[in-house]
């Protein structure tokens, strides 16, 4: 089902369009979740969004890997900036600013998306993540991200991430882990953008 009407990505720029739905995943204490299908040069961009994604053990930060191979191995070079905004429930400590342990320079592990994510049965988090370009074989993958999150220490989190991936070969397939927990619940809904 395609949505028609403009579409706008976090920042609120209208990249024009409509979204069409290629495929969801539900979690259910899982790995990991990957899309290894889809993703081609049928379109210019790709969003996943996600919904209420919740890790099996508390404190624990979310990942995404890429493929050029169908998800048969991951570890592509991405340089990324990672900004994060926080304020607790009684509002006595708040800050913005540059997480340097998140960011990184030509990096083959995980790109982090959300950290901090609570275990709590009333905690997760939720987003979305830009990809674009990822056929092209001229240019290097763009990506970015932001994700709304409730922290295990009950603070509220908005984090911000945007980089490139290091390449010039098609990019087909996304995986997306926590850094030890499972996957517990939580839909990872993944839209191509007609242009």
């Amino acid at each position: 089902m395609a949505i028609t009407k403009l579409v706008s990505d976090s920042l609120g720029a209208g990249v024009g369009g409509s979204l069409v739905k290629i495929s969801s995943a539900t979690a259910s204490s899982d790995a990991s979740v990957e899309f290894t299908t889809g993703i081609d040069s049928t379109y210019k961009a790709y969003l996943f969004l996600f919904t209420a994604v919740h890790p099996s053990a508390d404190t624990d930060s979310f990942s995404v890997s890429f493929s050029t191979d169908g998800g048969s191995t991951y570890g592509l070079s991405k340089t990324a900036s990672y900004f994060r905004a926080f304020v607790d429930e009684g509002k006595t400590s708040y800050a913005l600013g540059l997480i340097g342990a998140k960011s990184y320079g030509n990096r083959t592990d995980v790109a982090y998306l959300a950290q901090g994510v609570g275990a709590d049965a009333d905690q997760s988090f939720s987003g979305e993540l830009w990809l674009y370009e990822p056929a092209s074989t001229t240019y290097m993958k763009n990506f970015k991200g932001t994700f709304a999150t409730a922290e295990s220490s009950n603070f509220a989190i908005q984090q911000y991430v945007g980089g490139y991936i290091n390449t010039t070969s098609a990019v087909n397939a996304v995986k997306f882990t926590f850094a030890s927990a499972n996957v517990d619940a939580g839909e990872i809904t993944m839209y191509g953008v007609n242009q």
